[in-house]
């Protein structure tokens, strides 16, 4: 088990859950300063903005309008007022290339499964006529069932639905035979702080399933979006595709807004399709820390932005 997995990334998400390290990160000009390398702004049109920027690279978009685990109706309702928001600023925008991600935590799955389908069905349909592709995003362990039982019950019907799958959880080797037949899959590592359980602990085996996990859904025929940074894992899936007879027509590379926006504009200029996934919105804090897990070197960014505007 290597020190960064087994030690400083659940030391990290530990120590974003105390009020003084939040007071820090969301009430200092400095804190403040490290959440705008990672999210896009506050609001849709700062998100759009970012969109156009990318557009001029030659990479696409995929909004993510930031926020889970909603307590009521009235909160379920304003995030799905949130990304029918989205999709018009979408519609009103046809040269660009944008496609929008839901947490299904944010449309009440927390409520019920039926609650969150009667949320989540406007926003497919309008996606439908504006002819976007949205992707499920795949949160906390105890949640993928759920997940993927609403993934299923709205696939059929629009098609343009796809879903993530993170290769760090143990059970993902065997959801990934259980999805609905060509649906897009969003391959990720995983973010979330899970018990030692149902995850893969160590480094090697995480990078070894999510390599199992492309080859296994590229063979099925699925698109897949190779969701990492992870320089080794890039390439290893670029020379499948390449062999393959298909082509780039169902893989693209995504990566996060503010981590390697060189290797995103390396890949891009190489003729590769890339996406960035664009997170906004006020509720931005949950996602800031799992960035600053992610790797130690966006833990030292944050730390040397406080000391600097301590001085």
């Amino acid at each position: 088990m290597t020190l960064t997995a087994s030690v400083i990334r659940p030391a990290i998400l530990r120590l974003a859950e105390h009020p003084w390290f939040r007071r820090i990160a969301t009430d200092t000009r400095p804190g403040r300063a490290v959440a705008t390398r990672f999210v896009a702004g506050e609001s849709l049109d700062q998100a759009m903005t970012v969109a156009g920027d990318l557009d001029r690279m030659r990479i696409a978009a995929m909004l993510d309008h930031l926020g889970e685990n909603v307590e009521t109706a009235a909160q379920a309702a304003d995030a799905r007022a949130a990304y029918l928001a989205a999709l018009d600023a979408i519609r009103l925008n046809p040269t660009l290339d944008i496609a929008i991600s839901l947490k299904l935590t944010q449309l009440g799955l927390d409520r019920s499964v039926q609650e969150c389908l009667a949320n989540v069905e406007p926003i497919l349909t309008a996606a439908d006529d504006a002819a976007t592709l949205v992707m499920i995003d795949m949160e906390a362990h105890e949640y993928v069932e759920r997940t993927l039982e609403v993934v299923r019950k709205v696939h059929a019907e629009h098609p343009r639905v796809g879903v993530a799958l993170q290769s760090y959880l143990r059970r993902s080797t065997t959801d990934v035979f259980d999805l609905p037949t060509g649906i897009r899959v969003r391959l990720v590592k995983g973010s979330y702080l899970e018990p030692p359980d149902v995850v893969f602990d160590d480094k090697r085996e995480v990078d070894e399933s999510f390599r199992r996990l492309f080859a296994t859904l590229f063979a099925r025929g699925h698109p897949i979006d190779v969701a990492t940074h992870d320089p080794r894992i890039l390439e290893g899936a670029r020379r499948i595709v390449d062999a393959g007879k298909d082509g780039w027509v169902r893989v693209e590379f995504q990566m996060l807004y503010g981590v390697r926006r060189d290797l995103q504009a390396d890949l891009a200029r190489r003729g590769y399709p890339v996406r960035v996934y664009i997170p906004y919105g006020t509720e931005w804090y949950p996602y800031l820390t799992r960035r600053l897990a992610e790797r130690p070197a966006n833990m030292w960014f944050f730390a040397s932005n406080l000391l600097r505007g301590a001085r």
